[in-house]
């Protein structure tokens, strides 16, 4: 049975995370659901924006449930489950998409490393974000230091990473973390998705490679997506291919 559920409605994907008993904390089989998704979403061209939600009102993800890696050997945990995770994490934050976390509830460990993967977060007024790893002696596992420390300032990272502190909702707006704080973040995000739909797909596609390029977010393929994308619209490709498929030698012109 499904734990990460997809729909897509009007061009705006919706990826849900179910397991609600468990605060919607990521198993083994919930990984690869999200990485199926995913798979799907980045080739779909009637999508235009997605979102990331969960079931319940408690927790919008809590991380990782301590069942599915408690176990581990420390090499099956730091070759599977850690990189597994990382990976699928990776997918999202590159999707050609917006994506938009609608975070009704607390997003701690992996939960708050799945909405750092995401484009702008939305937020109800009571919920935080936490590290909470050095309670059970492990450190952050999927970017909780990597990417959320482009995202964040250092001293708050530090506050959640070493000192186990949680972070407010408002504080989280207020050092630009989370976009808008809403009673109804999945509405919220949804008018947000229903904006996009009226924005050029290409515009907003390449917009979204060239700030991941400066940020260092996957920069090497970015650079050479952006550069590809320019030079495939240029009439000595054309030419080129012409030629190759002829067997003949290109008249480049250099337009």
């Amino acid at each position: 049975m499904s734990a990460v559920h997809l729909e897509i409605t009007d061009g705006t994907a919706e990826i849900r995370l179910d397991n609600p008993a468990k605060l919607n904390a990521f198993t083994v089989e919930m990984l690869a659901q999200l990485a199926d998704h995913l798979d799907r979403l980045d080739r779909a061209q009637d999508v235009r924006c997605v979102i990331v939600t969960a079931e319940g009102e408690r927790a919008f993800c809590a991380g990782a449930d301590i069942n599915a890696w408690g176990d581990l050997t420390p090499a099956e945990f730091a070759r599977h489950w850690v990189r597994d995770g990382h990976r699928i994490f990776d997918r999202l934050a590159r999707l050609s998409k917006p994506v938009i976390a609608a975070m009704a509830g607390h997003a701690f460990g992996g939960g708050l490393e799945l909405a750092a993967a995401c484009d702008v977060r939305v937020m109800t007024p009571n919920a935080t974000i936490a590290l909470p790893e050095a309670h059970v002696g492990i450190v952050p596992g999927w970017s909780g230091t990597q990417r959320l420390g482009r995202l964040l300032p250092e001293p708050v990272l530090k506050e959640m990473a070493l000192f186990g502190r949680r972070i407010s909702a408002e504080r989280a707006h207020a050092f630009g973390f989370v976009a808008e704080v809403s009673a109804n973040p999945a509405e919220t995000a949804r008018s947000m998705a229903q904006a996009v739909r009226g924005l050029s797909p290409r515009s907003v596609e390449v917009a979204k490679f060239m700030i991941h390029a400066g940020r260092g977010e996957d920069r090497d393929a970015m650079i050479e997506a952006l550069g590809s994308a320019a030079i495939s619209a240029s009439a000595d490709r054309d030419e080129g291919v012409a030629a190759f498929c002829a067997k003949r030698k290109p008249a480049f012109s250099g337009e």
